[in-house]
């Protein structure tokens, strides 16, 4: 399946063939931010996935924090060295950290309980550790 047919897919609701899983998340949000500014791709983005956690009828797998940290976080990656001109192949493999569910990149910048909490789920909460390790 290529790019936009992935993104057509998770823009209808439907989930491609194999799945929907945190490696096609993180292909469309790159996606929309070879096509849009960052914050336009984000709010994209936080919007499509709502609406297709919603086709899924699982409307509570939505977390306003990881989808967020994870946009700003590809967003960086794709400004490293002309990341942004390369295809997905290439920057996934360059890129295998934030392609991993668990253990998640974000586990260096959130403690657990902040990035499980509620609050974290329903809005988007700052890092709190700020040292990366």
């Amino acid at each position: 399946m290529n790019d936009r047919e992935l993104v057509q897919a998770f823009e209808n609701g439907v989930v491609p063939p194999g799945g929907f899983h945190h490696a096609q998340h993180v292909r469309v949000a790159w996606y929309y931010l070879r096509h849009h500014p960052v914050l336009e791709a984000l709010e994209r983005f936080q919007t499509r996935l709502r609406a297709f956690a919603q086709a899924q009828s699982k409307p509570d797998l939505y977390h306003e924090t990881i989808t967020t940290a994870f946009v700003l976080l590809i967003n960086e990656r794709l400004h490293e060295n002309g990341a942004r001109d390369e295809g997905w192949e290439a920057f996934a493999a360059r890129n295998a950290d934030l392609l991993t569910w668990k253990p998640s990149i974000l586990q260096r910048y959130y403690r657990d309980e902040t990035l499980w909490s509620d609050r974290a789920r329903r809005t988007f909460v700052m890092p709190d550790r700020l040292d990366g390790s």
